[in-house]
This record gives C-alpha cells, structure tokens and sequence, in this order.
C-alpha cells in the first residue's frame, strides 16, 4: 500500500517539516500525539489527521475478506500502520505541494471586491498582526506569556512589558496596527522573532472548558516557520527587506538579496574556520542591515579587506602576482582603507555594492582554495 499524498497541502516549508518529523520518528514517548499535532500544524486541513487515525497503531498482517487479487479471496496481506503512514509521509515530504492563495473568486475577477484604502502599508500591518495572532493561537507565545488554567491562579506575565522591556515602547499587546508607524512595525517584527518557540507537545484539558496547554518548547524550529512566513508577507507586499536566516544579524531585518548573493553568504559562513567567520558575520551584518550607511559599507569592506590581507601570500600563488595586485589596489586607492588626501571619495554608493560583493566572493574563494590544499 503506497501513500496518496494528493490530498494534502503543506503550510510549512519542506525541510521544517520534515526535521520535525524525523525527531518524532525517534521518539518512543506519545510518539502518535506529536505527530498529529505536527500535522495539524503543517498540513492544511484536518484530512492528513484523519487519515492517520484511521489507519492501526501497530503492523500486522490481516484478512481481507473483500480481496480480488489473483491468490484467491481472503488472501493474506500487511496493511500499513501509523508509523510505516507517518514515515513514509515524512519521506516524500518532497512531494507534497505547497498551499497556495485560492485563485480569484468571482467579485475579484469583476473588481468588485471588498473596498481598500489605498494603503498597502496598512494592510501588510494588519496581515502581520493576524500573522502574529495564528501563533499565538498555536501556542508559540506561551513559554513567555504564559497563559491561563482553570486549575492555575497565578498571575500571569504582562505581555505589554514583555514587549517594552525589548522595544522600549509601551502599550503595544494586544496588537492595534493601525497605531504603528514603519519602525514600530519593523521592531514589533524582529522582537516576534525572539519571543516566539514552539511548542512540541500539547493536551486537552476538558475541566470547565479550559482548552489546550501546551508544552516542551523549542525557539529553534518556530523561528524558521516565522522567519519564512513573515519574509513571505514582506515579499508579497513589495518590502525590500526580509529577516536573516544566519549571522550575527539573525532575525533582524536586512536588504533582500538576489537567490546567487544569499547562497553566498550562507556559503562563505559555513565554511570559514571559527575566527574568520565572526569577523564576515560582523561584516555582513554591517553591509545589509536595515538603513545601513555608507560608512558602515565602508567598514564592512575594511573587514573583508583585512581578512584577504592575511591571504595575500595564496591569493599571488594561486591567482598571480599582477592579478593579486589588482585585488588590493581597489581598496588602497578609492576612500575604503586608509583614507588619505590622494584617494578618490568621488563615487557612487553603488560601487560599496560591488566591491563589498566581490571581495566576499574573494574571501570564498580563498576557502576553498585552502580546502583543497589541506586535502592534498
């Protein structure tokens, strides 16, 4: 019996997905309650749920009286169980589709939808706002919010002062959008990214209602969900910046590169020894934060410019002398380095853009090259 994934829909990206899955693979304890909350959480609808409850929690085989294969009627075979379905599912994660917006309905296709004010600004906060709401919902503020228990007569944190005590701006929870202006919004967003953590497990407690508590809570897998989602909303509104995914600038906003530049990066930190990837960590961070100036480009390059310095020696010996030459002239002539009377200042921002991008692409070179020769 081979998995139907036509039905289901992921809400979640792949490899979140499955690296929470494959942790609840190898787990023993209420392994079958993890899963569908997983399910719940990722999948859209309640359909994958279903079909995982209706299948045994144990492989066996059994008799099907209604079988027509060519051995005979009753014949014998193994029907797969929750944990052969829920592997397989997390197997072919790959295959799943990604949810989609509905295609227009109707009164959109004739114009005449719901009235806007002409602010998309707005609708984006409102849009974060509920964003902000569906996590809360699933419980991935409780680790600092806490929250209530019929049996439970604590007082619980005011999540005002939670929030004041990071942004350093009072009143903000619950959330009213329409307040914000763009850096209220632009911090509300990266304190989110610090606040949020989800929860692995949960329960139903049916005394007078209470509803679901939840528990063992993680920051690191709700971060990739917020940071993904909340990036999603950003693109979709046409805001040129998104939450960093690594470096020291992680989870605060930064300029939007193109798909090559993000690679590179990632690249480039991940296969730096320990004390040169703090020092591109700190130059990155530098480069792309949110309102970045030029002096603080400026400074970035002055780092990766200082990092290619200690390889000069590689870089003439595998590049060439004249080449190698050329390399540092850039930054000893224009106003990058040394900043004397004779260097030229005269031109574009956009000339940090490329220099900053060239000398990190240098500086991923340069690691590889020593990677190969340390192989030799």
């Amino acid at each position: 019996m081979s998995l139907d994934l036509s039905n289901y829909e992921l809400l979640w990206p792949t490899s979140l997905f499955v690296s929470e899955g494959e942790r609840i693979l190898r787990s023993t304890n209420s392994w079958q309650d993890r899963a569908k909350w997983l399910m719940t959480e990722a999948l859209v609808g309640t359909t994958a749920v279903a079909d995982f409850e209706d299948l045994p929690n144990h492989t066996a085989p059994t008799v099907d009286p209604w079988s027509t294969t060519v051995t005979g009627w009753g014949t014998k075979r193994a029907v797969m169980d929750q944990h052969d379905w829920f592997a397989e599912l997390i197997n072919r994660a790959s295959e799943l589709r990604h949810a989609a917006a509905p295609r227009p309905y109707w009164p959109q296709r004739r114009g005449n939808g719901p009235a806007h004010d002409g602010s998309t600004a707005r609708d984006t906060r409102r849009d974060f706002a509920r964003l902000v709401g569906e996590f809360a919902d699933s419980g991935y503020l409780v680790e600092v919010f806490s929250e209530e228990c019929v049996d439970d007569h604590s007082e619980l944190p005011d999540a005002s002062e939670v929030i004041d005590r990071r942004l350093g701006i009072p009143d903000l929870w619950p959330l009213t959008p329409e307040t914000w202006n763009a850096d209220t919004f632009y911090g509300l967003i990266e304190v989110f990214h610090d606040l949020v953590s989800r929860p692995r497990m949960r329960r139903y407690h049916s005394y007078s209602g209470c509803g679901w508590h939840h528990s063992e809570f993680h920051n690191g897998p709700a971060r990739v969900l917020y940071r993904w989602k909340v990036n999603q909303l950003l693109r979709e509104a046409g805001i040129e910046y998104e939450l960093a995914a690594e470096g020291e600038d992680l989870g605060r906003l930064v300029a939007v590169t193109d798909d090559a530049r993000s690679t590179l990066v990632h690249r480039t930190l991940n296969d730096s020894v320990p004390d040169i990837a703090t020092r591109i960590r700190h130059a990155i961070a530098l480069f792309r934060g949110r309102g970045t100036s030029a002096e603080s480009k400026r400074s970035a390059i002055v780092t990766l410019a200082g990092i290619l310095e200690e390889r000069r020696t590689l870089i003439k010996e595998q590049v060439g002398k004249p080449d190698e030459g050329a390399l540092f002239e850039i930054a000893n002539r224009y106003d990058l380095r040394h900043r004397r009377a004779d260097q030229r200042g005269d031109y574009d921002e956009a000339f940090l853009d490329w220099i900053f991008w060239w000398y990190l692409a240098t500086v991923e070179l340069t690691n590889r090259l020593i990677a190969s020769r340390d192989l030799d």
